[in-house]
């Protein structure tokens, strides 16, 4: 009580810390990020190796194995690794204990693999090592493109010019772009030349690592002037590398021109963005942690302007995919409900209480408790989310109780004909402890939720603190604010009650009167008709306890037909198509069947409903967007279709889905096709994975747990609401198995790293054992230097036999690689996938009614 008369005696003191709480209120919401979802900040740590020119299994076995038994030895707390091997690339997730500190595990990380590097193939670089987040997701995708700008060009600004100016956006964070031709200054070698000037690949990377340098001169002092010596080390126009001399022999000089031609060109395409049909290249926002979304996506739309001052006036930039748009409708729906909330509980007050002045002290309490809730959870490290405010829309019709019963009592006292300061007084105290109890109570409702693990974790226990936090103000504020407005603001009702007049009554004018009275009159006829249900029930207790029963046991029953999910399905207008084409399928040819999936998408969904068409095909280069992405990617013969429907009218989304699947899959019956989550709720629930059910087949023998795989894939198939059913990971890629004959080589003077070099050279490059840059003094740009036969020249494993060898010391007569090897037609892993360094196979699933608990409990009983 000792509360409520110090509001009594100070009540300026509660009217400015109401006024406080509106300010700090404002404040934090203006401040504290927006986004869909809470922060989900579970430790997880990505480690990326790139080796090119390696296949997947070798990549698991030489690299990503020795890598991971390394960690287990050296880095604290960890829960399990799971890693993916691609050509060329792996990408190893390394999953902590809740309670371990990211920060040191990623030291440990850097300082172990920075150890194991001496033991690992030739010329590998050491890994990138990145935080993984599972609210980092893309949440803006721009499309470059141009009618007179190149691939190599676009890909170039995207890269080098756009993407660099974006990072510096708060919060965001723009991978590699997708698609295009990552520039590159190609030697392209001519095979028939270098046999014929007896060398081979190996001899012209080291040429040129030999006359193209990155090394200083130093200073001179002549004279009375400090001179800079510079060499012509590195040529300033790439057309100067034609003329380097490779080797002289007899008075004859061999120059690069001779056996290859100098060009600035691209690297080995991998990957082919196409939007509406037409070639572009995508770059893609995402963003970190705790950032505001909506703060971002309007970050990068006013810095976007500014970039494209610099750049040519033919390159287009594209929003193709703005996710704040999604994020923005649910914020809105959620407050809209809210607000609609709070309307609707002020008017049951003003009905059932009859004053309007009552009614604005308890209106007057919920925006502050509400205030008080964001100011406490932005002090938290609370975002602005669908839960927290879902958890404020929650307490709203819960925060009218104590203000509500608090004034009820006040004026049941005042007509007892108490002075207005008794009357509160005693009204408080009567009510203190029941109040107090009753708070608590809800409060202790949502006590169980801080128990809770993993993403459920960091997704209810914001909107848990919304509401206690909320509630204990609201009780608070029943103890301090209320008793001072109601002694300001009810004093006049003092005197109606003292002249033996009902105050709400006499307080009450004009429509609030007429319509309290008829809403009286109603609640009065219906209180009756309950209490004569009431003494019906009492007098029949065995038929109404029989009916109960009855009840509970169909409600019961309904659990059976409702289905069970995670998180309600929402209608984003999204759809993301993953197209698997037969393993091996060079990516041109992949091109050609999306484009033909493409027409066949546009004739099943209206015009008028199509935003637009994006294509993805193929694996970036780099390895660093694997490790932000959960694309189901795998090479060259696969990729994802995004389609995004006209947000202002489009029909159901899940039913073109459906229609998609049965008309694509009897179109194309030698395709496969899925669907991977398209908008952020479900890239961000799904954790990662490219479905929502995804059951693992872990141990040592590999072709074991793939035919394992095949059967259980079989029978999840069979399941009813199961779709989309498909295993991830695929053995039967085409290989070209080179077996060379030591002893003949070792006749001529060559080794196995001899012939390995060569081919390593001539079909993936001198980048991966001898990287070599040349910098543009137009731009400021430094590109690799990359020595390799034109993939047009290898095509035929005719042509592939020709590929000459030497030795580099100089030793012996130039050999073709027939007649030291044979070659072989053989079949190969596509994707090594890894848990806890034994071969993982996976089996994606997911669910067309949103039944996923239901589809879940079949799974388990076929497995």
């Amino acid at each position: 009580m000792w509360i409520v008369r110090l509001a009594l005696r100070r009540p300026y003191t509660f009217v400015v810390m109401a006024v406080l709480i509106v300010i700090l209120g404002i404040g934090a919401i203006v401040t504290m990020p927006t986004d869909i979802f809470p922060n989900i900040d579970i430790p997880v740590v990505s480690v990326i190796w790139t080796y090119g020119g390696i296949s997947p299994d070798e990549m698991a076995q030489r690299i990503v194995t020795i890598c991971e038994r390394a960690m287990t030895t050296t880095v604290n707390d960890i829960e399990h690794m799971e890693s993916t091997s691609y050509s060329g690339v792996a990408v190893i997730k390394v999953y902590f204990q809740p309670s371990a500190k990211v920060e040191l595990a990623i030291s440990q990380i850097t300082a172990i693999n920075q150890t194991i590097l001496r033991a690992l193939p030739p010329g590998i670089f050491p890994p990138a090592i990145i935080k993984y987040n599972a609210s980092s997701v893309p949440i803006l995708q721009l499309a470059l493109d141009s009618r007179t700008l190149t691939e190599q060009q676009l890909f170039d600004y995207g890269l080098n010019f756009i993407r660099t100016q974006l990072a510096t956006v708060q919060g965001a964070s723009v991978p590699l772009p997708y698609g295009g031709k990552m520039r590159q200054i190609m030697v392209d070698l001519n095979p028939d030349a270098l046999y014929a000037n007896h060398l081979s690949a190996t001899d012209i990377s080291a040429a040129v690592n030999a006359q193209n340098l990155i090394l200083p001169a130093g200073t001179a002092k002549i004279g009375d002037r400090d001179y800079l010596v510079r060499l012509n080390s590195s040529p300033s126009v790439v057309s100067a590398l034609n003329d380097f001399p490779v080797r002289t022999a007899n008075g004859v000089t061999v120059y690069i021109k001779d056996v290859a031609q100098v060009r600035d060109g691209f690297a080995v395409q991998s990957n082919i963005v196409r939007q509406n049909g037409r070639r572009s290249t995508l770059l893609t926002v995402l963003k970190n942690g705790n950032a505001s979304t909506l703060e971002i996506v309007k970050q990068v739309k006013e810095t976007l302007p500014r970039i494209m001052a610099g750049l040519p006036s033919s390159l287009n930039i594209h929003e193709v995919v703005d996710q704040s748009l999604f994020v923005r409708a649910a914020i809105s729906g959620v407050l809209r409900e809210g607000i609609i909330a709070a309307a609707l509980t002020g008017l049951m007050i003003l009905l059932f209480i009859g004053s309007w002045r009552s009614t604005i002290i308890v209106c007057v309490s919920i925006p502050l408790s509400i205030l008080t809730s964001i100011v406490i959870l932005d002090a938290c490290g609370q975002t602005i989310n669908v839960m927290t405010l879902g958890g404020l829309a929650l307490a709203v019709g819960i925060l009218v109780d104590d203000a509500t019963v608090e004034i009820e009592n006040v004026h049941r006292n005042m007509g007892q004909k108490k002075p207005i300061t008794r009357a509160i007084l005693d009204g408080a105290s009567q009510i203190a402890v029941p109040a107090f109890v009753s708070t608590l109570a809800i409060c202790i409702v949502f006590v169980p939720v801080l128990l809770l693990t993993g993403a459920a974790k960091y997704l209810f226990t914001p909107l848990a603190m919304a509401v206690v936090f909320a509630m204990l103000t609201s009780y608070l504020l029943s103890r301090t604010l209320v008793p001072t407005m109601v002694h300001y603001l009810l004093r006049s009702e003092v005197a109606l009650y003292a002249a033996g007049e009902d105050g709400h009554e006499a307080e009450s004018s004009g429509i609030i009167w007429r319509v309290h009275h008829a809403f009286n009159r109603r609640f009065e006829q219906g209180r009756v008709r309950y209490k004569r249900a009431l003494k019906w029930s009492l007098n029949h207790r065995a038929m109404v306890a029989i009916l109960f029963a009855v009840f509970c046991a169909g409600s019961f029953c309904l659990t059976f037909l409702i289905g069970q999910d995670f998180f309600p399905y929402i209608d984003s207008g999204q759809m993301r198509l993953h197209v698997r084409t037969p393993e091996g399928t060079r990516i041109e040819q992949t091109e050609r069947i999306f484009g033909e999936v493409e027409d066949e998408i546009r004739t099943l969904i209206p015009a008028r409903e199509m935003a637009n068409i994006i294509d993805n095909i193929g694996l970036p280069g780099g390895g660093i967007n694997l490790a932000f992405s959960d694309s189901s990617t795998i090479g060259s013969g696969d990729g994802e279709i995004l389609i995004s429907l006209n947000q202002e009218k489009h029909g159901p989304t899940q039913e073109y889905q459906r229609k998609l699947r049965s008309d694509l899959r009897a179109k194309f019956p030698d395709l496969i096709f899925f669907f991977q989550p398209a908008n952020i709720t479900n890239q961000i629930l799904n954790f990662g994975l490219p479905a929502p059910i995804d059951v693992q087949i872990v141990g040592r023998d590999a072709a074991g747990g793939f035919r394992l795989a095949q059967e259980l894939e079989r029978r999840v198939s069979l399941i009813p609401g199961a779709v989309d059913v498909h295993v991830h990971q695929q053995v039967d890629y085409p290989e070209i198995r080179v077996n060379v004959d030591r002893t003949k080589a070792g006749e001529v003077g060559l080794t196995q790293r001899d012939v390995a070099n060569s081919v390593l050279i001539s079909l993936s490059s001198s980048g991966q054992t001898a990287p070599n840059q040349w910098l543009n003094p137009a731009n400021g740009v430094s590109y690799n230097v990359a020595v390799q036969t034109p993939q047009i020249r290898i095509d035929s494993f005719d042509a592939l036999r020709r590929t000459p060898l030497t030795n580099p010391s100089g030793g012996g007569p130039t050999q073709l690689l027939s007649n030291l090897a044979s070659l072989s037609r053989g079949s190969s892993t596509a994707i090594v996938n890894h848990y806890n360094v034994q071969p993982l196979f996976d089996v994606y699933a997911s669910v067309d009614e949103r039944d996923l608990g239901g589809v879940a409990g079949e799974i388990r009983k076929v497995m």
